[in-house]
């Protein structure tokens, strides 16, 4: 459990698409994940995002996603 500002949202859109939310205000269901890579390493091979997110996650979506939280 860390504090909701130490943590990154990832949002599935309301048209489906998975990205990086680092406002927190993007419209749609979201997940909270810590800006370590092991933490999204975790919440992936466990399925916690695609359980959060009610939908299954790609390689390549999640490949973007590492891309994108490596850039926060």
């Amino acid at each position: 459990m860390k504090p909701k500002k130490e943590l990154t949202r990832i949002v599935r859109t309301v048209d489906g698409k998975i990205e990086v939310d680092p406002t927190g205000k993007k419209s749609g269901r979201g997940a909270y994940v810590c800006k370590d890579p092991k933490c999204l390493e975790i919440a992936l091979k466990e399925e916690r995002l695609s359980k959060a997110l009610d939908t299954s996650v790609s390689k390549e979506t999640i490949n973007r996603l590492k891309e994108d939280l490596s850039k926060i």
